[in-house]
């Protein structure tokens, strides 16, 4: 193995030490800026394998999982925290500026709170037909078998038996077979993806299994096994009982900071006001909002919306919740269908909303709130706005997905 020495200048945005040579940027996973490392290039990348710290950075601090570095799911568990909170805060103020925006970006919002209420677990069948059960390993498309896992909710304690039983019981190829599992009110709720079509015995296999299991619902590929309890989350006044394989924020914590963010930016508004949310999934601020103010929902994944208005017939108290399953991406709002809403909130997936942004930006929408779990797809639609007229006037990091490189945003715009 050939080795080389450098020393770390920066970190990279996915929190890789980047390490300056004369062939360019060079990238390596667990260093930490102002250190001098060992490392083995990979040929033809332009990343390389760390093979020690020669000289350890003061910012450096030993990691609480002992699957660190090995396990893909973390990238930051080795940065002591003054330094890891100014790096997330920097992923912001570094997208805005490429973007060629201004604006002041305030201190990061830590929400990682009791931890992830939901993850996705993968099996699979590794050499000599041996069953492993975990997450996908740093770069690699191999399981990491794990046995506990610090970054999760207390209520996934369960989590990893149940999957290993569930993964246990099926018949699968090399493809990792996923295992969604979240945590709610009813319990633990598991979603199977990559089995496949399953015999009838198999199908009792798994009812038998939740049922040991104590699971609160279990469905394949979306398709419902058993619902022994009704898998029911709370927002604000309202239990929506989820879709399989819903999106949900990922901790309690960040969903309730978030929505705090998003009613602090909107500010008071007249009972009658309209607030539109896009991108409203089964109600994270829709269903919030509702209490004090009228509100349009729009959402492509259609059985969040039904969850959505199941929830809100059966809340007492709230105003009238209009709600409607329409695809943003192909069919954003234009206008006239905008310009009567006081005020709008959209939170894409991670490629951000493109098309809509640009349809907001040639609205009159007094005030739009911004929410964002991609810095750089947000700051283009961000921009998009700005050049039609509206002003950035806040901007708020919020760490939800603890030592990982990924940040959500919120930001209100006024025309």
């Amino acid at each position: 193995m050939t080795t080389e020495t450098f020393t770390i200048a920066s970190l990279g945005h996915r929190g890789d030490g980047c390490a300056e040579t004369a062939a360019g940027p060079l990238y390596v996973p667990f260093t930490l800026p102002g250190e001098v490392v060992e490392v083995s290039p990979v040929p033809g990348k332009d990343r390389a394998e760390l093979v020690a710290v020669l000289q350890p950075s003061a910012d450096r601090v030993a990691p609480p999982c002992p699957h660190f570095g090995v396990c893909g799911g973390c990238a930051l568990q080795h940065v002591a925290e003054p330094a890891y909170r100014a790096f997330k805060r920097h992923l912001v103020v570094s997208a805005l500026a490429d973007a060629g925006l201004e604006a002041e970006v305030e201190d990061l919002v830590p929400a990682h709170g009791r931890g992830r209420r939901r993850a996705t677990f993968h099996a699979r069948h590794t050499t000599h037909d041996v069953l492993a059960v975990g997450f996908m390993a740093a770069r690699a498309h191999r399981v990491v078998p794990i046995s506990a896992c610090p970054i999760l909710d207390p209520a996934l304690d369960r989590a990893l038996k149940a999957c290993w039983a569930l993964a246990e019981a099926l018949v699968f190829t090399d493809k990792p077979l996923d295992l969604q599992v979240t945590a709610t009110e009813g319990g633990l709720d598991i979603d199977i993806r990559g089995a496949g079509p399953i015999a009838e015995r198999r199908r009792q296999d798994l009812v038998r299994l939740a049922d040991e299991q104590d699971l609160a619902r279990l469905t394949l590929h979306g398709e419902l096994i058993v619902r022994r309890r009704p898998p029911v989350v709370v927002i604000g006044r309202a239990s929506v009982e989820l879709p399989p394989g819903a999106f949900l924020q990922a901790t309690a914590a960040a969903e309730t900071t978030l929505a705090a963010l998003v009613s602090e930016m909107i500010g008071k508004l007249p009972a009658k006001a309209g607030v539109l949310d896009l991108f409203a999934g089964v109600g994270t601020f829709a269903l919030r909002l509702a209490e004090t103010v009228r509100v349009s929902a729009i959402d492509g994944d259609a059985a969040a919306i039904a969850a959505l208005q199941a929830a809100a017939r059966a809340t007492q108290g709230l105003k009238p919740v209009a709600a409607e399953a329409r695809d943003l991406f192909r069919r954003p709002l234009i206008e006239r269908e905008l310009d009567g809403f006081r005020a709008v909130v959209f939170d894409p997936p991670r490629q951000g909303a493109e098309a809509q942004a640009k349809r907001l930006a040639a609205s009159r929408v007094p005030a739009i709130v911004a929410v964002s779990c991609n810095p750089s797809t947000f700051a283009r639609d961000a921009a998009l706005l700005v050049a039609a007229g509206y002003r950035l006037v806040r901007v708020v990091p919020v760490d939800q997905f603890l030592y990982s490189p990924h940040v959500e945003v919120v930001a209100r715009f006024e025309r």
